[in-house]
């Protein structure tokens, strides 16, 4: 993807022959002929580099522009260029943030070398940033399994496509490691991916976070912020819990999923972006729709390619897999030496039901690595206890040595696990399926040994 470079300057001829020069080396060009019009372009789309003259119509437009976008883009390589420059000039744009400063006349040897600098500095940042994001993560598709070999050929496929994706699956499944690895393979992948936990973001804020606010906007609003569809242009915008989101946020998302353009809160201008949507959902949208909680026209704009994120019990051949690289990672991260886990507790995590899915698998082998005082993780100890549930009967076989009463409980128990995994732990929606409120459910369970 080409980059853009914004060039302002008041000289008409100079715009034009600098704009001549970095078009024919590739780059898209921008132009602005005062330090109003150059904010007024950065607010409707984000360049790579900015070319700024500091002398255009009073010596100060120049360094309250610079301030200006220091403040407002931090991050955004401004080259600085002057025909009026000394040394003091150079050193106050530096010290306001400036990347590097040109005098006029420009060498066009030079132009072209500090702009690429610029550019190879503004990519540096942003791979850091990515590196950042994704340290301590675990790779996102450990497993030979059929589910997971499928998700990963979809995957695959989707990824260089522009299309938007809609990621479903239980709780704790991996739903974030599968758009992380959709925006990795993707041709947006040298720019961060933005991540938003809608459900995690108060409703009288969530316009500001996702498309930003004004000065003055709202109490509270002491400067200009620019929100996550502004810082993802150009890259991925990922949107988990997207079931959590108000009506009237979902209205919104739909607009921009159908025109890249929005407002700030509080403004008037059109800021139009270029951003990929990945969503992800634990709650069955279809379901949602029908009970008016979801937009029906979002959910078919989103829905253009569905991956389902397979549960761990669909998977339950990766687990010594997950175990292992889980115990790896964690040990490897904390410094407690080198920990391998024994054949016999290998097969018992591999026997279990993991209702809270690689979620819990991974924090049950975190917990192991701490209380495991030598290097391999064994029965012994009871160390295991809380990690998951033994696996239920497969059949009615194994209940016919029992009393009735505990046949019956056994069943019940299977019964409301079952659902419980469904349901990813969610209290009232599990309450909803069985047909039971709340407070009844939680007293069923509680006789029955389970935790939710």
């Amino acid at each position: 993807m080409p980059e853009t470079i914004l060039i302002v300057d008041d000289e008409k001829e100079i715009r034009q022959a600098v704009g001549g020069l970095l078009g024919d080396d590739g780059y898209l060009v921008a132009q602005a002929s005062s330090g109003l019009e150059a904010l007024e372009r950065l607010d409707e789309s984000t360049p790579e580099v900015v070319l700024l003259d500091l002398w255009m119509r009073d010596a100060e437009e120049g360094f309250e522009v610079l301030s200006r976008i220091m403040e407002d883009y931090p991050g955004l390589p401004v080259v600085v260029i002057s025909g009026h420059g000394n040394i003091e000039t150079a050193v106050r744009a530096v010290k306001l943030g400036a990347f590097d400063y040109i005098e006029k006349p420009l060498s066009a040897e030079k132009l072209l070398l500090t702009v690429e600098q610029a550019l190879r500095f503004h990519r540096l940042a942003a791979e850091n940033q990515i590196l950042k994001t994704r340290s301590g993560q675990s790779p996102a598709m450990i497993g030979q399994s059929p589910a997971i070999k499928e998700l990963r050929r979809a995957i695959e496929a989707v990824a260089p496509t522009p299309a938007s994706v809609l990621i479903t699956g239980e709780n704790g499944v991996g739903k974030e490691l599968a758009a992380r690895a959709v925006h990795q393979l993707s041709q947006r992948a040298d720019r961060p991916m933005v991540e938003v936990n809608c459900a995690a973001i108060p409703e009288e804020l969530v316009e500001s976070e996702l498309f930003g606010h004004e000065k003055g906007a709202f109490t509270g609003a002491t400067a200009k912020k620019r929100g996550r569809f502004d810082q993802a242009h150009n890259s991925t915008l990922f949107l988990d819990e997207i079931g959590d989101m108000s009506l009237k946020t979902q209205a919104k998302i739909l607009r921009i999923l159908q025109e890249q353009r929005f407002e700030r809160v509080g403004g008037v201008k059109t800021i139009r972006v270029d951003v990929r949507i990945i969503a992800a959902s634990n709650k069955n949208l279809e379901e949602e729709i029908g009970r008016g909680r979801f937009r029906a026209d979002l959910y078919y704009r989103l829905n253009v390619v569905n991956l389902r994120v397979p549960a761990l019990r669909e998977r339950a051949s990766d687990i010594p897999a997950l175990a292992a690289e889980f115990l790896a990672s964690y040990t490897r991260a904390n410094n407690l030496g080198a920990k391998t886990i024994s054949e016999e507790m290998m097969r018992e995590l591999a026997g279990r039901v993991w209702p809270g899915n690689v979620r819990e698998l991974k924090n049950t082998i975190e917990r192991l690595a701490i209380m495991t005082p030598g290097p391999v993780i064994g029965l012994e100890g009871g160390a295991l206890a809380g990690g998951g549930a033994p696996a239920p009967p497969d059949g009615t076989g194994d209940f016919l040595d029992l009393p009735f009463r505990e046949a019956r409980a056994e069943c019940e128990r299977h019964y409301f696990r079952r659902h419980l995994e469904r349901h990813g732990l969610n209290i009232t929606q599990t309450a909803e399926a069985v047909g039971l409120d709340r407070t009844n459910l939680h007293k069923k369970l509680k006789t029955l040994g389970l935790k939710a």
